[in-house]
């Protein structure tokens, strides 16, 4: 497994469109609701709505405007579509900003979904500008769930189609080392979740274990503790340098770490990792480590962790 991340450490990047599976309307919007909140992204996009200018009214409103949809159909579960468009510094040049409002609508409209209603929203708080998009896959005419049979394929038809029609060229890039916590991380619990929403956003990684390597990449680990489990940031081998977190108090949580009847609900697959699955999981971790690498380097701190081992178990 290091080897495979030592191998990725120097990227190829291009444009990145990532589909967010079994994703919650709500959760979606107001994750993107709150970033602006935060100014750390801005509105930018809306199309199909009931209003002219959706963004005027409460996120509430815009939330309304999905769920009205998504009412008329009470069978399908994971009705949310939220998708983020990751271009590179060239793409952001080459297509401007009418290009990249117009490639998004194209992008929508290759995918199946031009004529529902969605919002975008403008990402800045990451060293790369990049965008969310947020709709419902139920169709607003028919409330029947739009199609969405090979999703990946159509997504990488849509980013070859962009490179051909504005020549786009890839970008190599050194992915940085000093985005892991340390001691003295500062905001630690925020820049935690942060991690974790990142990582359960991730479909490579689809097994605990996978989980877990990609926390190790940040010096962070999640033990069990009694009924519970505990989250801890370690040193380069793995010994704890500063006091354990409760998981319970986390908002977003590992998906991987959840009690073992939400874990059945998830239907988490068990299956074999193959070298292929490792692939991904390299290429689309060092992805998430590449957009934050913004992340400036902190001093170290040791703190003496006392009874460290006792009622834990890895």
């Amino acid at each position: 497994m290091p080897g495979i991340f030592a191998e990725a450490t120097q990227l190829i990047l291009a444009m990145v469109i990532v589909i967010h599976q079994s994703t919650s309307t709500q959760n979606a919007l107001f994750y993107n609701e709150k970033k602006v909140e935060q100014k750390k992204a801005v509105f930018y996009k809306s199309a199909n709505t009931p209003t002219i200018n959706p963004f005027a009214g409460s996120k509430q409103d815009r939330l309304n405007t999905l769920k009205k949809i998504e009412d008329m159909n009470t069978r399908v579960k994971s009705k949310g579509l939220h998708i983020s468009v990751n271009p590179t510094v060239t793409d952001l040049v080459k297509l401007g900003d009418t290009g990249i409002r117009t490639e998004i609508g194209n992008l929508m409209e290759h995918l199946g979904y031009g004529n529902q209603p969605y919002f975008v929203f403008k990402h800045t708080d990451l060293d790369r500008t990049h965008f969310h998009i947020v709709s419902t896959r139920i169709d607003k005419t028919t409330f029947r769930k739009i199609r969405d049979d090979y999703e990946k394929q159509k997504t990488q038809r849509f980013i070859k189609s962009l490179e051909q029609k504005y020549d786009l060229t890839k970008e190599q890039s050194q992915v940085q080392s000093n985005l892991k916590f340390s001691a003295g991380s500062r905001n630690l619990k925020q820049n935690l979740e942060s991690l974790f929403y990142q990582l359960n956003q991730i479909e490579s990684i689809s097994t605990k274990q996978l989980y877990n390597k990609s926390l190790e990449l940040f010096n962070v680990e999640v033990r069990k503790s009694g009924r519970g489990h505990v989250v801890f940031i370690t040193d380069e081998i793995g010994n704890p340098i500063r006091y354990p977190i409760r998981l319970s108090v986390f908002k977003e949580r590992p998906r991987f770490h959840l009690s073992h009847s939400a874990e059945k609900e998830l239907q988490i697959s068990t299956q074999v990792i193959d070298k292929f699955q490792l692939a991904q999981w390299a290429r689309d971790v060092n992805r998430l480590i590449e957009r934050s690498n913004r992340r400036k380097k902190e001093p170290t701190m040791k703190y003496k962790v006392k009874n460290r081992d006792r009622g834990m178990s890895r």
